[in-house]
C-alpha cells in the first residue's frame, strides 16, 4: 500500500496562497489516482480536489473551482494543491488520498473510494 505524507500547510492572512505536497512512498504514483479532501472543524470531510493517474484530467468542487490547482508530478512520486485567494473558510486539515487504479471508473469526490489517506496538514486562514 502507498504511503501518503502531507507537508504545506500553515497560517496564511485571507487573500494569500499556499502550496501543499503529498509524498508517496511505497508505491509508484502513477499507478494511482488522488485526491485532496478537507475536513474543518465540527464538519464533515469534503472533496477538494483529483486528479487522473497521467494527471490529464482534474476535478474540483464546484465552490473551489478558480482558486485551488491540483497537480502531479509523478517522476518525483508527489501530488501538489495550489491554493489562492485563501479565506478564512478554507481553514481545515488537509488531506491526500490515493486510489490504486482498477477495472472501474473512478468517482474522485467520494471518500470511500480511495484506498489509503495521508495524516493530513493544517491550513489556517485569518481573516
Amino acid at each position: 500500500q502507498v504511503q501518503l505524507v502531507e507537508s504545506g500547510g500553515g497560517l496564511v492572512q485571507a487573500g494569500g496562497s499556499l502550496r501543499l505536497s503529498c509524498a508517496a512512498t511505497g508505491r509508484t504514483l502513477s499507478n494511482y489516482d488522488m485526491g485532496w479532501f478537507r475536513q474543518a472543524p465540527g464538519k464533515e470531510r469534503e472533496f477538494v480536489a483529483g486528479i487522473s493517474r497521467s494527471g490529464g484530467s482534474a476535478y474540483y468542487a464546484a465552490s473551489l473551482k478558480g482558486r485551488f490547482t491540483i497537480s502531479r508530478d509523478n517522476a518525483k512520486n508527489t501530488l501538489y494543491l495550489q491554493m489562492n485567494s485563501l479565506k478564512p473558510e478554507d481553514t481545515g486539515v488537509y488531506y491526500c488520498a490515493a486510489k490504486l487504479v482498477g477495472l472501474y471508473s473512478m468517482t474522485y469526490n467520494t471518500a470511500g473510494a480511495y484506498d489509503s489517506w495521508g495524516q493530513g496538514t493544517q491550513v489556517t486562514v485569518s481573516s
